[in-house]
């Protein structure tokens, strides 16, 4: 199965662009940096959306503008329209229970609070979708939560992060094609 949408999560705005819960975002522009493609609101789609080829796929990029509660909106009106079946969509999005530096790849599973995804698998009335969890770390008190992730990272952790965002592209290639278990293997032993 190959890949055919790739979305970041994140909340929209220059307010947020430095959050944690903005790595999704980070993980999506670094992608269309690298192929300089831009980024076109689509209000239909109810977000950023940017086309572009890897391993001779075309696929979508999209950045969901409805804030991060509402990602799913955004994610089920892009992938009716192209047609795009669950299984063939990635999410890339922060992850508490990973620290910084690290990234994995996963199919399918529940939504670990993430309410990005919570609403993503209730859009999709499926969680059989990729993901691509990028480590944010946490700060060890459930109640700090909502703080932790509407923050920047430290000095200590951007490095790592940036890191983990530069090992998933690596492998995106792999991912696209379908060569999800070789991608796993690299980005799993690295970090």
């Amino acid at each position: 199965m190959t890949i055919k949408l790739i979305v970041g999560l994140g909340n929209p705005g220059k307010d947020y662009q430095p959050h944690r819960h903005n790595v999704g975002f980070w993980f999506c522009d670094a992608i269309a940096h690298l192929h300089s493609v831009s980024f076109k609101k689509e209000a239909k789609f109810f977000g950023d959306v940017a086309q572009i080829n890897i391993a001779g796929s075309s696929l979508r990029l999209l950045k969901p503008g409805t804030y991060m509660n509402r990602s799913g909106q955004s994610i089920q009106s892009i992938a009716k329209f192209y047609q795009i079946n669950i299984d063939e969509i990635l999410v890339a999005h922060d992850e508490l229970d990973l620290n910084p530096g690290i990234a994995r790849i996963k199919f399918s599973g529940g939504h670990g609070g993430h309410n990005g995804l919570r609403d993503a698998i209730k859009a999709l009335s499926s969680n059989d979708f990729y993901r691509l969890r990028i480590g944010i770390g946490h700060p060890g008190d459930k109640s700090k939560v909502a703080d932790f992730v509407l923050h920047a990272p430290n000095k200590s952790e951007v490095e790592p992060i940036q890191t983990a965002l530069v090992n998933s592209l690596n492998v995106i290639e792999q991912v696209v094609k379908g060569d999800t278990e070789q991608a796993m293997k690299t980005l799993h032993t690295q970090g």
